[in-house]
């Protein structure tokens, strides 16, 4: 049997290509990569991944997987990539958009897995703290996400290998069965991220604008896959109808979410400017200077601050006591008083003789 053999009928297909289906597809995928950008860039900007699931991340990566994996198997494309020897460079393109696409989803979906990899920690976020809520996940856990990842990754490129090389009759039972994963993948994806978002009752890093593109780009796409592969490509497009369904769960309640808290902030904001001026905010007398606030490193996470009698006790890890010892270096360098160092008795160089006038 021979993998890629052109079938007539794809390859004529393929020579007179429909110019709406194939202008469709260019746009699609130029807005998966579009999409896809403003997720990757409020990760980064935020400097945290806070508010997205590791398990949502998990899951959409190796759904993208083994979506990737079964385009490149179901007997269509494989067809496709056989007539590419019969017709010019440009129906062979056009012929191939499809796994181009879905080429361009498993690439951006791992590039969200190597941000969170980056930024799961909420201590080297460029935000507020106030507007970090939940706990940051543990290292462990982001360890895990990575290694699964990758394992499934590897596990699917050799068993895809060895039904190509070895088992080519049943390439049709790899590719559904690569389909049927990548749906169940996709169709429980979004509950870990629903719950968390409906935790949190904010979306954090995860991006809006990205769900309203994809939403109902999902549901475009899912068309175009179906006009281009057909009943026969079930396994392919069923798996985006499904994602775009539940992406807009999650999309609807993020916009709740932050109209919510958006419409909070006004009403706050309003109650504030119109309540009365006190007369003293005006007055010449002088007052005493607000003391200035301070914020100990750590707190968020339950750690005490420097200079603190037993770290030990209040570490849960070794790196938790490294982080303490580390804060008391820094505090004992940036502080300007000498008596307040720990073991200070002032400054050497300067005469505290009271005798001399």
């Amino acid at each position: 049997m021979e993998i890629f053999a052109p079938g007539e009928d794809r390859c004529a297909k393929l020579k007179a290509p429909s110019y709406l289906e194939l202008i469709v597809s260019i746009v699609i995928l130029l807005g998966i990569l579009v999409s896809y950008l403003p997720q990757h860039y409020r990760i980064i900007s935020r400097g945290t991944s806070e508010g997205i699931s590791p398990y949502f991340v998990l899951l959409g990566t190796t759904s993208a997987t083994a979506g990737f994996a079964n385009i490149l198997t179901v007997a269509p494309s494989r067809a496709a990539i056989g007539c590419c020897y019969e017709v010019g460079r440009f129906e062979c393109a056009a012929g191939l958009l499809g796994v181009a696409q879905l080429g361009a989803q498993w690439v951006c979906f791992s590039l969200i897995l190597v941000l969170f990899l980056i930024f799961f920690r909420y201590r080297q976020a460029n935000v507020p703290p106030e507007e970090l809520r939940g706990d940051a996940p543990r290292w462990q856990t982001a360890v895990m996400v990575g290694l699964l990842c990758v394992l499934h990754g590897l596990i699917v490129i050799i068993l895809t290998g060895v039904f190509f090389i070895a088992l080519p009759d049943h390439l049709v039972f790899w590719a559904n069965l690569l389909g049927i994963m990548a749906t169940v993948l996709a169709a429980i994806q979004y509950v870990p991220q629903i719950w968390m978002t409906y935790h949190l009752k904010h979306v954090g890093s995860l991006s809006i604008p990205m769900m309203c593109i994809q939403t109902p780009g999902g549901f475009l796409f899912a068309a175009s896959l179906f006009a281009r592969l057909g009943w026969e490509g079930w396994s392919t497009w069923v798996i985006y109808l499904i994602t775009a369904s539940m992406q807009g769960s999650v999309l609807i309640m993020g916009v709740y979410y932050e109209y919510t808290a958006r419409r909070r902030e006004g009403y706050a904001n309003g109650y504030v400017d119109s309540a009365p001026q006190s007369p003293v905010q005006y007055s010449s007398t002088p007052r005493r200077p607000a003391a200035p606030r301070t914020y100990s490193e750590g707190w968020e996470r339950g750690l005490p601050g420097p200079f603190t009698g037993h770290p030990e006790r209040y570490a849960e890890t070794e790196e938790d006591l490294d982080d303490i010892q580390e804060r008391e270096e820094r505090a004992i360098e940036r502080e300007s008083q000498p008596l307040l160092r720990p073991g200070g008795i002032g400054n050497p160089h300067k005469s505290y003789d009271t005798t001399e006038h």
